[in-house]
């Protein structure tokens, strides 16, 4: 192990969040990112995250692959990468801050108005997943934030929770992976991420098991009620973001 890394509180975040992810399909960046940030270098933290992702996601879709919108995987995944590009040549045009406020934003108000008035709003078919996945294809290719818009879109669609969570992980396996490999071709996996993320691997498997456990135990109508508190959650950190910077 290596002597300058607090291994206990980075694998008690790490089974943290996994046991979201694994729960309810995404929130392990969101959970593990600002924990991690407070006690090791973003340098370290980022690509620890990444190489843990696609570990969650394969574990999760060799579970529920049969559950999966194949369909919408495909269109929003083709979308995603069309979009990737834009994002990419106009990164240095376009405000960070600007951004992350409106979607900050558009996630709280989504939230917040369904907690209030659950299920008012459904896309009836998956002919919007191009417009949700090009959105994020934007946004992950300028910022690395490919998500809201892609969870947003799973939401919208009314998936119950286990073709949510599954539909999710064969979109962010793909897009994932590559992020994950990018890191490494750019020299981000050093010796000490890969130390962690080996150490953190019983601990990453123990909390899919307890995480896919207690999701099966959720009613479908409580599962989208948390899926919006996690959303709500995400809008604030985002919005905490912008105040800050």
């Amino acid at each position: 192990m290596v002597a300058d890394v607090p291994f206990l509180p980075v694998l008690l975040i790490l089974f943290l969040s996994t046991f979201v992810r694994s729960t309810f399909g995404f929130g392990d960046a969101l959970v593990a990112m600002p924990l991690l940030a407070l006690i090791l270098p973003i340098k370290m933290a980022t690509p620890v995250v990444a190489l843990i992702a696609p570990t969650i996601a394969i574990c999760l879709l060799i579970k529920e692959w049969r559950h999966i919108d194949l369909k919408s995987t495909m269109r929003l995944i083709i979308s995603t990468l069309a979009g990737i590009p834009i994002g990419i040549l106009y990164l240095k045009q376009i405000n960070e801050n600007v951004v992350n406020l409106v979607l900050a934003l558009v996630l709280i108000v989504f939230s917040l108005y369904s907690l209030a008035k659950p299920g008012l709003h459904r896309l009836r078919d998956d002919k919007w997943a191009f417009l949700f996945g090009f959105v994020g294809g934007i946004l992950g290719g300028a910022y690395n934030t490919n998500g809201p818009p892609v969870i947003l879109y799973g939401v919208l669609r009314g998936w119950k929770p286990e073709s949510f969570r599954a539909t999710l992980q064969s979109y962010f396996l793909p897009t994932g992976g590559a992020i994950m490999i990018g890191q490494g071709l750019a020299g981000l996996w050093t010796k000490t991420v890969l130390t962690t993320y080996l150490y953190s691997l019983p601990l990453v498997f123990l909390a899919i098991v307890l995480g896919l456990k207690i999701s099966r135990k959720i009613p479908a109508e409580k599962f989208n009620k948390y899926v919006y508190v996690i959303l709500l959650a995400l809008g604030i950190i985002l919005l905490i973001k912008v105040i800050v910077a």
